[in-house]
Formats: structure tokens, sequence, C-alpha cells
């Protein structure tokens, strides 16, 4: 599966030939450099490890550091991997990918992060209604209410939902489809929107 390591700028809106108003998300999308290529004799089984965006000598460790001296690139802040690239056979360490993996009007993947909200209640996570107005109470507007029975099981089952953590976590939209493509910018345009926050981490695969 092809793709690239990018960057979310953020959402704006183009007009297409008929004139209909697109929204769109656009994402800095590479140039990503061919870090090391596996295989499944060595490795057990076959991908393509990408890097993007430069990193500082001083950020590096000297592991890391040997490890991209030897595709013959900087060290990078981003390391991530493919399967079942495309044209893995012939790709060479080193190598960069652009933009023009991609084309207009093709549909692709995009793995995200969604937003992490911290520990949040029921109504927030869950979209509870909460409790009743009126009738005298006061303190369970936000509440969860009942969370089981008594003497039988006398336990709270497994997946409740309740209060916690929400948000960061890996989300996947596919079928997104990419409205243009800007080579000299590196940028892709794609329909609608794409998990994560502004400058936040994205992975686009074929």
């Amino acid at each position: 599966m092809s793709g690239l390591i990018g960057r979310k700028l953020g959402m704006a809106r183009v007009f297409d030939a008929q004139g209909k108003n697109r929204a769109v998300t656009l994402i800095e999308a590479g140039p990503c450099v061919v870090t090391q290529i596996k295989n499944a004799d060595k490795d057990g089984y076959d991908a393509i490890q990408l890097g993007f965006e430069d990193k500082k000598d001083k950020h590096t460790n000297k592991p890391e550091a040997g490890h991209f001296a030897k595709a013959g690139s900087k060290p990078k802040r981003f390391v991530r991997e493919f399967n079942d690239f495309d044209n893995q056979d012939t790709m060479k360490l080193g190598d960069a990918l652009t933009v023009d993996l991609f084309k207009e009007g093709e549909t692709v993947e995009v793995v995200g992060w969604s937003k992490g909200k911290g520990f949040q209640g029921v109504v927030k996570r869950h979209h509870f209604s909460g409790g009743p107005k009126s009738h005298g109470q006061s303190d369970r507007t936000r509440a969860p209410g009942s969370l089981g029975q008594s003497s039988y099981p006398s336990r709270v089952y497994k997946g409740l939902r309740m209060a916690g953590r929400m948000g960061n976590r890996q989300v996947t939209t596919k079928n997104s489809t990419i409205v243009k493509v800007l080579p000299d910018k590196n940028i892709i345009m794609i329909e609608g929107s794409v998990p994560g926050p502004k400058s936040g981490l994205v992975l686009i695969k074929k």
C-alpha cells in the first residue's frame, strides 16, 4: 500500500469545473525519504520505511544517526512503515517520494490521531442527556445514573459507557477523494475533513 507521511495544515474550499463549492483539507505531504527497505527473507515481511521532517543532530542518538546515515539522509523526526508498497523492488535507500505519487480524483485512506480531550464525563464523552432538571434535584444534572443491578449480577458489566479519557486515538477515514495536487508546494487537497488537529501528523495511503 503506497503512501506518504504528511502534516495537516487546515481546511479551505475550492470550486470545481461546475462551480460547485467543495470543502477540502490541506495536507503537506512529503517529501519523504526511504530510510529502510524490509523484505520477507531478512525481516519476515515486506515493507518500506519512510522518514519525514528533518531533526536536529543534537536531538538524535547514535543508533538513530547510524540508521539514517546508511540511507544517506539527515535524521528524521517521524518514521513510519508502509506494507506492500508499489514498485518496492526498484526502490533504493535515500530515494525521495513526493506528492507526485498521487493523482487528482484518486481515493485514499487517511490515518490521523484525534484531539485529546483528557478525562471527560458521560455527557461530553458519550452524549448522555443527563438527569431530570426538575422535581427538586439539583446535583445530578450531568450524572450517568444507575450502572447496573444490585442483587444480580452485583457488578458493573465490561464496556459500560462511563466517564474516562477521551480522544487521542488513531482514526482512519476511508475513500477520501483527492481534489487537487500542488507538486510545487507539496500539498494535497482532500475532500472533507481529516482526523486530528491543525499541524497534526497524518498518513495518506493509496
